[in-house]
Parts: structure tokens; sequence; C-alpha cells
């Protein structure tokens, strides 16, 4: 698709390749893909994240005509704040005291996130980048919600419309993030920060309907004039080998159950671990045609969960972080992919990212969450299954099904129809194109769109 007169926006974006992890991947996609609808990018980056993962694979994403400007940060490295995270052994010695002194202090301090520390640096950068170049739009993305406050100064220097991107409610990882602890005073300095940046903004942008829906209520209340909207997280085609829809092998192998992606509180495994103990007592023959696979990162109280199935027959499989091509050969390997979500408060607005890239690897997913935006697109996907997080015996019931037509169907599946074009990163990026245009007229009003759900399909069973 050609287009005149092209125009250029800047991502404001902590996270980008090399960058490792999920959160990479959204603003990559968009960068990649926003040229055929008439938008170059220009990205504002840091030079030194303090982060845990590396992916130099995700570099090849970024077309030759963007520009990047990396600035540094003054945070400490991330092997040092690993050392006072309070992922680290308990204990109640003055070390421990120590970490937890410094950690709380620091919580206090760096508002809203230890990001802050990018800015001074990101700042006169970014003011350079605007002054030799012409933009006609900002984009800042969070987390980290810093991010926000950036974005919302250069676009009042420069007078450029501002789009906020939630990747993730602020309150939500406020209230759910390893290491976020905090006292009222933060509480209180971030709400007026937020407040602040929604009514900067010409536009808020969410990942889903629930979450579109809360920000616009958060920002009708803080005064705000912004309108919200939501493009949802994707996959790109590109990144996946060709999918013939062949039957699979599965004679003499188990069944592999695969979680790839990270492992805390907000996607505990911990009922996922419950039936299957109760799997194993029950069904200790079936059980040994199962294996859990997880790949990425774990807290040390999910490393411990999973050792709860030491001595029984499921094999469990665990892999390190991996890069995203393997991450995908993974998913491709796995007969079902597990997507949870904690039954926690405001979950159910939440679709994590890797659940589109589940459904660009075609295999059916297992999912274990609240009732809500995730159960809205995946529930009639070929294969999939859905559990209430807070009901063990119906886990353990669905795996059992599973296993049984596993072991008399093979792959079920294969030959299904996929009805997920709408999620792709070139479809999602002409929405984003289409919100930016509509944010260069003044006084236009936005909406948020209804949900569309895909088309029945029926669901398959073991023949008796």
């Amino acid at each position: 698709m050609k287009h005149s007169g092209i125009k250029r926006v800047l991502f404001v974006s902590y996270l980008f390749p090399p960058t490792g992890g999920v959160g990479v991947h959204r603003v990559s996609k968009f960068v990649k893909y926003l040229p055929e609808f008439g938008w170059n990018s220009s990205v504002l980056t840091v030079s030194n994240a303090s982060v845990p993962l590396h992916d130099e694979s995700l570099v090849r994403d970024i077309p030759a005509g963007t520009l990047i400007r990396r600035a540094r940060t003054y945070e400490p490295g991330y092997a040092v704040k690993a050392a006072v995270s309070g992922g680290q052994a308990a204990g109640r010695g003055l070390r421990q005291i120590a970490k937890g002194l410094l950690r709380r202090a620091a919580n206090t301090a760096l508002q809203p996130d230890s990001q802050i520390l990018w800015h001074p640096q990101a700042w006169r950068t970014g003011v350079k980048l605007l002054k030799d170049v012409p933009h006609q739009a900002i984009i800042a993305t969070g987390p980290p919600f810093s991010s926000f406050l950036l974005g919302a100064r250069l676009s009042r220097k420069f007078g450029l419309p501002l789009i906020l991107d939630y990747r993730d409610e602020w309150t939500i990882s406020n209230a759910y993030w390893e290491n976020k602890g905090q006292g009222w005073l933060a509480r209180a300095v971030q709400h007026r920060q937020q407040a602040h940046v929604l009514r900067a903004a010409r536009a808020i942008l969410a990942t889903t309907p629930g979450s579109a829906a809360e920000i616009g209520r958060l920002a009708r209340e803080v005064g705000s004039q912004a309108s919200t909207y939501f493009i949802y997280n994707g996959f790109d085609p590109d990144d996946y080998p060709e999918f013939t829809g062949g039957p699979r092998e599965t004679a003499g192998r188990r069944f592999r159950l695969a979680f790839i992606g990270t492992l805390w509180n907000l996607n505990s495994i911990e009922p996922v671990v419950q039936a299957m103990l109760q799997l194993a007592s029950r069904a200790p023959q079936l059980a040994a045609e199962l294996e859990l696979l997880v790949a990425g990162r774990r807290t040390a109280e999910q490393e411990q969960l999973l050792d709860q199935l030491h001595g029984t027959p499921i094999q469990v499989t665990r892999q390190p972080f991996v890069s995203h091509d393997e991450a995908i050969r993974l998913m491709q390997s796995a007969d079902s992919l597990l997507m949870l979500n904690s039954d926690l408060p405001q979950t159910q607005r939440i679709i994590n990212a890797k659940t589109f890239e589940y459904m660009a690897a075609r295999r059916p997913m297992f999912v274990v969450a609240p009732p809500g935006d995730v159960w809205n697109i995946v529930q009639d996907l070929p294969g999939t299954v859905l559990c209430p997080p807070g009901d063990v015996g119906q886990i353990a019931e669905k795996l059992l099904m599973q296993l049984e037509m596993f072991r008399c169907q093979g792959d079920w599946t294969a030959g299904a129809y996929w009805n997920i074009a709408r999620f792709e990163r070139r479809h999602l990026a002409g929405e984003l194109a289409d919100l930016l245009n509509r944010v260069l007229l003044p006084g236009l009003i936005l909406h948020v769109p209804e949900e569309r759900h895909f088309p029945s399909t029926e669901e398959t069973g073991c023949p008796e």
C-alpha cells in the first residue's frame, strides 16, 4: 500500500529491542507495519536498559526508515535490583532488614518507578530529535509508567497530540507487580501523576475492552477530555513457519501441555499443580502420559509449586527464558498450550500478550483464568478448554479428558479452521494508523468499538 505525504510518530518506549520479553513486541510490531499505512516511526528508548532479558533476534523487525534515539539511564544494573528484590530467600538477619529498608526507600523516592532515572537524558535526547525532525504525534507506552510523564512533557513543549498506550493498567501493575509494595504517600503521588497524564492525552489506548472501559472511567473522573480505544496485542505471521494443518505424530509420546512465559503471582500455576496432583492420585496410568513443559522466568514461589510434582508420574520439563524464535518452536511442539490468569480483583480484564502468539501456533489452549476478556476471544477457537482457577476439580477432570482424547484420537484438531486474521500485527497497525489520523483532526470524538466474537466451531470429543 503506497501513501503520499507520509507522516511520523514518536514512540516513547523504555522497552525496545534488543530488550527481550513479551512487553517489547507491541511497539516493535507497530513500528514494523505502520509505514504501510502512511506513518513512519521514531523511537525514544534507553541505551542501557536495567532489565533481566535480552533477545537480539527481535532487532530484525525494525525497518530501515526508523529513527532510534537511545539515552542512558542512571538506574543501577538489573543484578543490583535483583539483589535487593523481594523475591530473594526470606531471612531475619541484618542483611535482609537492610534490603527491605532499601527497597522501601526506593519505592517511595522513585515515582512512579525506578525508570524515572532515565528521564534526565531521555528529555534532552527527545527534545533534540523533535527539533531536528518534524513529527505529527507522540505515543507513550507503559509500563514503565514514567514514560507517560516523559511523553506528556514532550507533548506540551512541542504542541503534539499525545496517545497513552496502556499495555497494562497502572493500578493493576501496582497491585501485583513484584517488589511494588507501596505506602500511602506513593499511592497519592501516583494518583496525581496518572491524573496529570490522562488530562494531557488526546487519546487513550488499552489492550482489552475491559481495560479501555476502566481507564476511560478513570479519565472522566479526573477531568480528562481524552477518548479511549483498545487495540489488542497480536501475532506476526512472519514469525511462524507455514502451518500445513496436517496430523501430528502422537504414537509413543506423552501429551505435552506447555506454558511459555513468566510464572508469578498474576498467573500462578498453583491450581494446575493441585489438579495434576489429583490426576496423579486418581489415574496414575494416564498421568504417566502427561508432560508439563514450562519455559521462561519463574519466581521462587512458582518453582516451589512445580517441585510438588516430584514423585508423581507426570514429567515436568523446565527451561529458562528462551529467544522468541525458540519460544515459537516450543509452542508449536505442544499438544495444548496452558494460559494462566490468577483469580484476583481486576484480572478478568487481562489478556496476556502470549494469548495471541498461542493462537498463531494453532495449538489448542487450556485456559485457567477467571471469566472475562480472555474467555471472550478464545472460547470458540479449535480445542479451547476453559476453567476457572478456583475449581481445581474441574481442571483435573478436563485434564483427564484431554489425555483420554489424545490417547484415542491423537491430534483431534488437525485441519481445523482458525479464524484469527483480525489479530495479525499488520491489521492492528492499520487500526493504530487510523487512530493516529483521527487525533490529528481537532474536535473529533473517538469511541470504544464493540467487541466482536468468533463464529462458533463444533466441539470435538473422543468417540465411545
